[in-house]
């Protein structure tokens, strides 16, 4: 039997506040945060040690999604690449971009944040990417950003930087296998839309 996400956070927070069962306290932080990432994140208004044991579960959550990327065809499984930046990019109060180098057999090199940037944008600077990409000898990259705005829709800027991105890497025969943009509770894949 499946539990609901106010369930499985009750299970990790383990009691309620102020009279509320740990699931009615877990309820009203999804309700009042919007979506259960941001939920977790707001934990910490609970009780600092709830907040620990929550901010673990995130981490190990990641590291077994990285696990996983690490083991096989990033291709094989693109559901695993999406959780896994999704994870390690929503909810961030800036924007931030990644790359995920690839070997010739997809599997995954290493993952770097490249770049750091405000609320609304970040400057992504294409030979930088470049130099990165010849570091790592990838055959392959994938990109992720996050919009905190959280809505996950590509901007033209996005699209025009994923092409000078392309084009460069293109010079040291290095593909550009997706772009992920990353918001609330989703994650728009450019190759899935058709734009690479």
């Amino acid at each position: 039997m499946a539990l609901s996400d106010s369930e499985l956070i009750a299970v990790l927070i383990r009691t309620g506040r102020n009279g509320e069962s740990a699931v009615d306290t877990a309820r009203r932080l999804i309700s009042e945060s919007g979506n259960l990432l941001a939920a977790i994140d707001n934990v910490a208004a609970v009780a600092s040690d709830q907040h620990a044991r929550l901010q673990a579960s995130m981490e190990l959550a990641r590291r077994v999604l990285r696990e996983k990327l690490d083991r096989g065809n990033a291709l094989s499984s693109p559901q695993s690449v999406r959780d896994y930046l999704r994870l390690k990019l929503q909810n961030r109060p800036h924007e931030v971009f990644v790359c995920v180098f690839l070997d010739a057999q997809n599997r995954v090199i290493a993952d770097e944040e490249l770049f750091r940037g405000t609320l609304t944008q970040t400057s992504v600077y294409p030979r930088e990417v470049v130099k990165k990409a010849l570091q790592h000898n990838a055959a392959a990259v994938i990109f992720a950003h996050n919009h905190p705005s959280g809505i996950a829709e590509p901007s033209r800027s996005d699209e025009a930087l994923t092409q000078a991105l392309k084009q460069a890497l293109a010079l040291v025969d290095v593909k550009v296998l997706d772009h992920f943009v990353i918001g609330a509770g989703a994650a728009m894949s450019f190759a899935e839309r058709g734009l690479l």
